[in-house]
């Protein structure tokens, strides 16, 4: 079976790839196991757990993320290079378990999959 990355790389709010990336990844995982979710770039902003989506008349879907579980994907990948450049290093809850690494070890996971979208 095929091996699917789906990186968020852009912020939540203002665009719908959030959105759509998510979707995907939901729709994804009815047919195989093989996916990993990586946040990189503004896309850390996306795992944040006190998000107010209200307040700039959006609305929330960063609470859909914990579906992923349910549907057996558990590879969850934040780069913590991200989270320095923009200051979410410390006292910072996600709304997943994620497992933290350098931008150097999520770029070589990434190179070991098939398949690579970015949202």
């Amino acid at each position: 079976m095929k091996k699917i990355a789906i990186i968020f790389s852009h912020a939540p709010y203002g665009k719908t790839l959030g959105q759509e990336g998510l979707n995907l990844a939901l729709s994804m995982s009815c047919y195989t196991e093989n996916i990993g979710i990586f946040f990189i770039g503004d896309g850390v902003f996306q795992i944040l757990k006190y998000q107010q989506p209200n307040f700039i008349l959006s609305k929330s879907y960063f609470i859909s993320f914990k579906i992923f579980i349910a549907n057996n994907i558990n590879n969850f990948y934040l780069c913590y290079d991200s989270l320095l450049q923009r200051g979410l290093y410390k006292n910072v809850d996600y709304v997943l378990k994620l497992n933290i690494c350098s931008f150097i070890k999520i770029r070589k996971k990434i190179k070991k999959f098939d398949f690579i979208l970015n949202f």
